[in-house]
């Protein structure tokens, strides 16, 4: 059966504007192929853009091997950031907006060049990034109960909705990514530790599986934008009066705040 990749993404759009959870895709076509995913992500982002958005960057999600492990995949998955997803520097997150948040620290890459596959290696990465800050991302499924296979995510732009970015960063090659250290806390409570390797061994990696992944695709990542290079910690749910931070070695911390 051929997918409709418009009807999908439009699904998932009224999902987003009624503030609404829907069924996963996979619940009404059954297998949904990882090219029609993409797809219909990609004409997802287009809808948004046709409404006056625009992109800040990239993204990408299960980096971690254990996430990996959980979700019976062998490669991370991308998607996008529009620039109505930045969060400004109060850090508050309206809950009205969204419908059921989670967040999780991210290493974020501020690109200095533009950066497109085949053939990018990590040393390209890091090459075509100006700088390395820190970040929390509000992920926020569009299905029901927060339940979706790899190809459902991937449609629904990898979940993504809010993001934080942090003012404090370094050169990329200021210090090791590898083992840059990241402390999540909610209401003041640890809940996850990591560090840059648990992000498939390097964050740089990760930014270079991005850009050759958008270069199959005939796409860039652009110079100015940010890149998110995946959560290393478990998310968490974010409610009305929840404090998150990101406590990063080198990157200073992030906050943000679910405001209903």
């Amino acid at each position: 059966m051929a997918i409709d990749h418009l009807v999908w993404a439009e699904y998932l759009l009224a999902g987003v504007d009624a503030r609404e959870e829907v069924a996963a895709i996979t619940k009404t076509v059954g297998d949904l192929s990882l090219d029609d995913a993409y797809a219909i992500q990609s004409a997802l982002l287009e809808l948004q853009l046709g409404r006056g958005d625009t992109l800040a960057g990239a993204k990408l999600g299960l980096t971690s091997a254990a996430k990996q492990e959980q979700m019976g995949v062998d490669e991370p998955v991308y998607g996008w950031v529009p620039a109505s997803s930045v969060l400004g520097s109060d850090g508050v997150v309206a809950l009205d907006e969204l419908i059921h948040p989670r967040c999780e620290p991210e290493i974020v890459f501020v690109l200095g060049e533009d950066l497109a596959g085949p053939g990018v290696t990590a040393e390209d990465a890091l090459d075509a990034t100006k700088q390395v800050v820190g970040g929390i991302e509000v992920i926020d499924s569009r299905y029901v109960a927060f339940s979706f296979t790899l190809p459902d995510v991937i449609a629904d732009n990898t979940s993504a909705a809010r993001v934080a970015i942090g003012t404090e960063g370094i050169a990329p090659r200021d210090a090791d990514l590898t083992t840059l250290g990241c402390v999540f806390e909610i209401d003041g409570e640890v809940t996850g530790t990591a560090t840059g390797a648990a992000l498939l061994g390097s964050p740089a990696e990760c930014l270079a599986m991005l850009a050759n992944h958008v270069g199959k695709h005939g796409q860039k990542l652009e110079a100015g934008w940010i890149v998110m290079a995946g959560a290393a910690t478990d998310a968490r749910p974010l409610g009305d009066g929840t404090a998150a931070t990101a406590r990063y070695s080198h990157l200073g911390s992030v906050s943000i705040t679910g405001k209903a």
